[in-house]
């Protein structure tokens, strides 16, 4: 007996006629949140150069239908047969990015791809969910012991440090919350994940407390960040050069949408292009003013309704390797909704991690995408159990 939920071997449990069992839930969350971000993102652009967005985005959209169907339609068990070669992909794609990748703001992330841009760390997210998976099913019957945990460590190692080079500390940050939720849901032993995760605690605390510790270990923008979100001003009572701006601008987006908000395409901040980057790391602001109290309500809980279902999924696996996938991806989902979330209410630094299916963004939204496609597909084959 290993893992979490329901005990079984690696391969059981699968139903005969993926079909019958389609999960309308998550289907019908996800395209809610699809398409809120599209009116979101309209928004956002109407009356400027930024209305070619919506234009992407619908393009992005409509492209997506290719990874949806892929992930959907696809037997998971091919990825467990093919994980090295999932594995060197990711490594491949994530080290075109140091070589051919274009300098944007401080950070080398992108790839151009004709007029478009690709980021390798998102499909990387995935691409790294489906060989740690592997890697702990191959393992499942060693999954206690020492080497098997110092082997997924080591496993996640190049991933994570191709990405942290770009420099990306946030994707960093939910490929390592992914490796935890996967381990701990795999039966790794609580003393190996609890010294990992101690090891980082410190780490942070030394990073947020000690100045040299932090110099080393971020880059300058980033820093300045951590310095605001911790109210470091200076002697006119203004924030670090002024990294708190987005976030200020945010919290009175949300005042001004009150309970009801102004109304579809009447957001004032908006409006005034008062919220740098509102289309994408902050396009919950736009429903936040627009939609008020009651329509950010109203998509958060679409959400947590979303997580929900894919929790259960999980919760409900009777197969090893597909309990793993799900687990993932939940961490990867829930982990960049709740960062984005708090970075918008000032709870956590500006790491730049978008918001699923909302943000705008071709590589960020064909992620989601295929998240949501898999865990459709691996809640087709399951087979319910009787007791």
């Amino acid at each position: 007996m290993a893992g979490f939920g329901v005990s079984s071997q690696t391969f059981s449990g699968e139903t005969k006629n993926p079909t019958g069992r389609f999960d309308f839930a998550i289907m019908a969350s996800t395209a809610f949140l699809v398409l809120t971000g599209l009116l979101s993102i309209y928004s956002e652009g109407q009356g400027r150069e930024h209305a070619t967005f919506f234009i992407n985005q619908i393009k992005f959209t409509i492209i997506g239908i290719a990874p949806f169907c892929l992930f959907a339609f696809t037997n998971p068990r091919f990825w467990l047969r093919t994980s090295n070669v999932l594995y060197v992909l990711n490594v491949l794609l994530l080290l075109s990015v140091l070589f051919l990748g274009k300098d944007i703001k401080g950070a080398q992330r992108w790839v151009e791809i004709g007029s478009m841009q690709f980021q390798p760390s998102e499909p990387g997210k995935l691409l790294a969910v489906l060989t740690l998976s592997s890697f702990y099913a191959n393992r499942q019957d060693s999954i206690t012991s020492l080497s098997t945990f110092l082997l997924g460590m080591a496993h996640m190692i190049i991933p994570v440090g191709l990405v942290f080079m770009q420099p990306h500390l946030g994707s960093v940050m939910v490929l390592m919350v992914m490796w935890l939720a996967v381990s701990v849901v795999a039966g790794v032993p609580g003393k190996y994940i609890g010294a990992i995760v101690a090891g980082t605690l410190v780490l942070s605390g030394l990073v947020f407390t000690v100045p040299a510790v932090r110099e080393k270990v971020l880059h300058g923008y980033q820093s300045e960040r951590i310095l605001g979100m911790l109210g470091v001003f200076n002697g006119k009572g203004k924030d670090v050069k002024g990294k708190n701006y987005q976030t200020e601008r945010a919290e009175i987006a949300f005042g001004v949408g009150g309970v009801m908000g102004s109304g579809f395409m009447r957001g004032e901040q908006k409006e005034k292009h008062f919220i740098p980057e509102q289309h994408s790391d902050f396009i919950f602001t736009v429903v936040g003013e627009e939609g008020g109290l009651v329509g950010s309500c109203m998509v958060l809980a679409v959400f947590a309704f979303l997580y929900y279902r894919i929790f259960l999924v999980m919760l409900r696996a009777t197969d090893y390797y597909y309990r793993l996938i799900v687990a993932g991806v939940f961490a990867v989902l829930v982990f960049h909704t709740f960062v984005n979330i708090g970075m918008i209410l000032q709870l956590v630094p500006v790491v730049g991690l978008w918001l699923p299916f909302l943000s705008y963004g071709g590589t960020a939204l064909w992620l989601c995408m295929s998240c949501a496609a898999l865990v459709l597909n691996i809640r087709a084959r399951e087979r319910t159990i009787l007791f």
